[in-house]
């Protein structure tokens, strides 16, 4: 359901790419309080490969979250924060998913496809490093990657500040 989700959004653009938000959007609507999710960060149209796996890793990161995070108390704060970073010559594309003050998580299990999703294929997909990193009452999942290979087109002087509808 998760690639479906993200081929709606490519099909409705003609396979020209999708906004960051309304990936996390489509992404986050099926699970139970996904309407509380904050985002922030410049409006960014995604490449279709982008769309494709960070689709994946946000549906990822929603379940997780339903299971045992934020989505799955009647508290806490989840937002998830992008930027753009010139380093030297490179424009980097920086984003975070962060989970605070939700239910305690005493110790997470075994890796799993998820797990490999966060830390390996999504991130390598986009040329990338990703970052998992739990807490006492935190989750923390990071992104960085060349923005040649995350965006489609970006208008970076409009900012996206929303709560999921």
């Amino acid at each position: 359901m998760a690639l479906s989700r993200s081929h709606d959004l490519l099909v409705s653009a003609d396979r020209k790419g999708a906004t960051l938000k309304d990936l996390l959007e489509v992404q986050a609507k099926p699970f139970p309080r996904g309407e509380l999710i904050a985002m922030a960060g410049p409006d960014l149209i995604l490449s279709p490969n982008a769309v494709q796996y960070l689709g994946i890793a946000f549906h990822e990161l929603c379940t997780n979250s339903a299971k045992y995070g934020v989505l799955a108390g009647h508290r806490g704060l989840l937002q998830v924060t992008w930027d753009i970073e010139t380093v030297g010559d490179l424009r980097l594309f920086k984003l975070e998913w962060l989970e605070r003050d939700g239910p305690s998580i005493k110790s997470i299990g075994k890796a799993g496809f998820g797990s490999v999703v966060l830390k390996r294929v999504a991130p390598q997909a986009l040329s990338g490093v990703g970052e998992m990193k739990h807490a006492e009452g935190e989750i923390v999942w990071r992104l960085n990657a060349p923005l040649s290979f995350v965006k489609a087109g970006a208008r970076e002087d409009q900012t996206v500040r929303a709560t999921i509808p």
